[in-house]
């Protein structure tokens, strides 16, 4: 165990064993944890204090969002804008984004009020893929301050993929088709457009 600084923030930092290595044990044997055999876990690093800044924050990199708006958007109305960058191991990853900049914290009310009929808007328009059974969604924020959320398609019948490893899985898998991933996200822009925004043509244009 390593020296811990003086400085740590509270309790809960102060307890933890920095420097050593933790347990896979409790993942060992869960229907959604997607590794077996013996595994290492990497020693748990120090806590960074100050973090650094996110991408878009005060003195951090540009924010990608805001320097260029409408790379890889796939749809888009006047508040949003959803993306899907490439093909991956999902029938489709995609972010939901608000088209001016915001945290989380700051979201304005009237983006706030629609946040949740367009999650439902995006999520039923993903599961229209005839690959797709459900839609994950998550929201971490530690990469980039402006607010987004991501959306993984959950392939039908693949029940190992449930759950927070879905993210994980996606990296493993096979990345699928380009055609077909052009295929996809064209079909759920249509879906979203037929309630409100745009498609965006030329995004997935082979």
């Amino acid at each position: 165990m390593t020296e811990l600084p003086p400085e740590l923030p509270s309790a809960y930092h102060r307890r933890l064993p920095y420097g050593e290595r933790m347990s896979a044990e409790p993942l060992i044997g869960s229907p959604f944890f997607p590794f077996e055999g013996d595994l290492q876990v990497v020693p748990l690093a120090d806590p960074v204090l100050p973090e650094p800044p996110r991408r878009g924050a005060d003195g951090g990199p540009p924010c990608p969002k805001c320097a260029d708006p409408d790379g890889s958007v796939i749809w888009r109305d006047e508040q949003w804008t959803l993306k899907a960058f490439e093909p991956t191991g999902l029938p489709l990853v995609a972010i939901l984004e608000p088209r001016e900049h915001y945290r989380l914290d700051n979201l304005p009310p009237e983006l706030t009020a629609t946040l949740g009929s367009v999650i439902q808007r995006v999520a039923k328009a993903i599961q229209s893929i005839d690959s797709v059974g459900r839609t994950h969604f998550n929201r971490w924020g530690d990469g980039s301050e402006h607010f987004h959320l991501w959306f993984l398609a959950r392939p039908l019948g693949m029940m190992q993929l449930r759950g927070a490893m879905i993210a994980a899985w996606d990296d493993m898998l096979p990345k699928i088709p380009a055609g077909e991933f052009t295929a996809n996200t064209r079909l759920v822009a249509a879906a979203l457009a037929k309630d409100g925004g745009e498609a965006v043509g030329s995004v997935g244009a082979e």
